[in-house]
């Protein structure tokens, strides 16, 4: 992965999580307190969700970037804290749509307690969320993060559009994932650099640092899809094909078969038919999709790692570039 900073070394995710360890268990300890409500139902659901654990790598994006520039403290806890709360809604929403019934290796919760319990959970978790990001009281913030959520709103919403749709093509496809992944990332790491005073050049720079991280990351879990297996990936395989989504190694088999394979991915994608992934899956083995789709991951994580050249070199822009490297190499 070419950069002006390709000679210094690039830390491994174990090593990024342990630079930002202490600043992390900082801000799971706000989100638990802050996940409380009298609520029994509310409780069980919200602990069920955040407690899956997972990465953690918006509220980390947000921390590391605020890191790189000089800056750390309670108020990077409290809006990292944000930042995952707004994922965790938008999990809980998207498993209700795509009427999922396996994440990370378990259950999800509206498999568990119902798609209305998740439905109104996750909008607990949307306000709980935005109350945290008020008691900051700073304008910029409220505005990146209100705009931030109405985009992910949007993309959820183009997403639908596009389930059982065969004329989904890459533009489409970019356009989706822009607003329900990259948008998050970018806006983890534009608040980091709006934290630490950094002047509105290097808050762009970080902005897009992220913004191409997310496509990196989203494409790259698109192409596990069709290439990991269940007990790795911690989800059912086939579930994007199952739910009618055209994802890019798929989009570019469509647009790369004959006629006759054409017409049968078309009408997999339309009938959400999982019986045919084994002629999905030669399919886009013979067009080249998941080489094609592992290098426009490639080409987004490049330009992540790009977005930070003229930065000072220090241990948290070396773990923003271990991140862009992480999210086209791992295996789930």
């Amino acid at each position: 992965m070419p950069s002006s900073a390709a000679s210094l070394s690039v830390p491994d995710l174990a090593t990024i999580q342990s630079l930002a360890r202490d600043d992390m268990v900082a801000v799971d300890a706000l989100i638990r307190r802050r996940l409380a409500s009298d609520v029994v139902l509310v409780n069980q659901v919200a602990e069920y969700i955040v407690g899956a654990g997972g990465k953690r790598l918006r509220p980390m994006l947000l921390l590391l970037a605020a890191g790189a520039l000089g800056h750390r403290g309670p108020d990077a806890h409290q809006l990292a804290a944000v930042v995952e709360f707004i994922h965790t809604a938008t999990l809980l929403h998207d498993d209700v749509v795509d009427e999922s019934d396996l994440r990370r290796g378990r259950k999800t919760a509206n498999a568990v307690w119902g798609n209305a319990a998740s439905v109104l959970v996750g909008d607990f978790l949307y306000s709980r969320g935005f109350q945290l990001m008020v008691e900051l009281d700073r304008m910029e913030v409220m505005k990146i993060l209100a705009d931030t959520t109405n985009q992910i709103a949007e993309g959820e919403v183009l997403q639908l559009l596009h389930v059982r749709n065969p004329d989904t093509d890459e533009a489409a496809y970019l356009r989706v994932i822009e607003r329900k992944t990259a948008v998050l990332f970018a806006a983890a790491t534009r608040l980091g650099a709006l934290l630490s005073g950094a002047d509105v050049a290097t808050q762009q720079r970080l902005h897009d640092c992220g913004l191409n991280l997310g496509y990196a990351f989203q494409i790259a879990d698109d192409v596990l899809d069709y290439a990991s297996d269940a007990q790795t990936l911690g989800k059912n395989l086939g579930d994007d094909l199952a739910e009618g989504k055209a994802t890019l190694p798929l989009i570019h088999a469509i647009a790369h078969s004959d006629d006759i394979t054409r017409a049968r991915l078309r009408a997999a994608v339309e009938h959400g038919d999982t019986d045919a992934m084994p002629e999905v899956m030669a399919a886009i083995h013979a067009t080249g999709g998941l080489e094609y789709s592992r290098k426009r991951a490639h080409d987004y994580a490049n330009a992540a790692e790009a977005a930070l050249d003229g930065l000072e070199e220090n241990d948290y822009t070396a773990a923003l570039r271990g991140l862009a490297h992480y999210a086209v190499s791992r295996d789930h």
